[in-house]
């Protein structure tokens, strides 16, 4: 991956360095010489919005202009510092103040935000951790608490109403880097991860039974999702409805017009949701140069993706 030692925040939590560093005073002491990037869960955030974090039976505070980037300069919302409670934080070693070890956030983020800014190409596959979801979109941690966001519309191939269809707060995914603002911005996309529509389709075969989701309904089918990146067309069938679960016979696959159609043979009650999981992954590192959507046999509307 990319990404360096600028990972997600939680994801060293439970490396046994960051262990070893953070439970002695001589780990402690050895960190703040080496300038290392530590992690560690904030327990407390005091009225005057500082972030205390336990590190073995010593403590260390993240002083409110330390919390994070653009903290020192009244750009960081208090609910961003408040809401960082019962999570982990990312932090390196500044000094100590009485019995505090004094830490900061900030300088980690600046430097991850630099780093990134600097070294992430365009379609390049990286980690991330989901942090909130929107009907829009979902926003994901890219490496030490920064955060982007994945739209609604580049998460799959195949239509979703809200971002909490496919993944939960929380998770661990994987994301590509569509392209960088000028501001500096990174703008992300996910459904080239998921496969094409043939590598989707060839794990089906015609006379086969499998379950699916109900995504649409029209005078003339019913659409049903097969996989993230995959969807087939059913007859017409009384009481589908959008988010309806349910069981699909596939009666054949046409590559050169890149369809599936479906008989449905049975729904189910409840709503039906298909989180992303590892084995949907067709790519899971490297860097993307195009990603082209359709079999080569077919002439239908082109879904492709182009990363310079």
């Amino acid at each position: 991956m990319p990404q360096g030692v600028y990972l997600p925040e939680g994801r060293l939590l439970d490396e046994r360095r960051n262990q070893i560093q953070t439970e002695s005073t001589e780990g402690l002491l050895q960190a703040w010489q080496r300038g290392m990037i530590l992690e560690g869960v904030a327990t407390m955030c005091d009225e005057k919005r500082n972030l205390y974090v336990r590190l073995g039976r010593e403590r260390g505070r993240i002083p409110r202009f330390e919390a994070g980037l653009g903290a020192d300069r009244g750009k960081m919302r208090e609910i961003a510092i408040l809401s960082r409670v019962g999570k982990p934080v990312c932090f390196r070693i500044i000094g100590r103040d009485g019995t505090d070890w004094l830490l900061s956030r900030r300088s980690v983020q600046e430097e991850a935000d630099a780093w990134f800014r600097q070294e992430l190409l365009p379609g390049e596959v990286i980690q991330a951790t989901v942090t909130h979801l929107e009907q829009f979109g979902a926003f994901v941690d890219i490496g030490c608490g920064l955060v982007s966001m994945i739209g609604i519309e580049n998460i799959s191939v195949s239509r979703i109403r809200h971002a909490g269809d496919r993944f939960k707060v929380g998770q661990r995914v994987l994301a590509v880097v569509s392209h960088l603002e000028a501001g500096g911005h990174i703008c992300l996309t996910h459904r080239e991860l998921l496969g094409t529509w043939k590598q989707n389709a060839d794990l089906l075969r015609p006379g086969s039974a499998v379950r699916g989701i109900i995504r649409g309904v029209e005078n003339y089918g019913v659409f049903v999702e097969l996989f993230p990146n995959l969807s087939g067309l059913a007859e017409s069938c009384q009481g589908a409805e959008p988010g309806m679960a349910a069981s699909v016979y596939i009666k054949s696959i046409l590559p050169d017009r890149m369809k599936i159609k479906l008989a449905i043979l049975d729904k189910m009650p409840g709503e039906g949701k298909r989180l992303i999981g590892p084995e949907d992954y067709f790519i899971r590192e490297g860097r993307l140069r195009r990603w082209i959507y359709q079999p080569e046999q077919c002439s239908t509307r082109c879904v492709e993706s182009e990363f310079a």
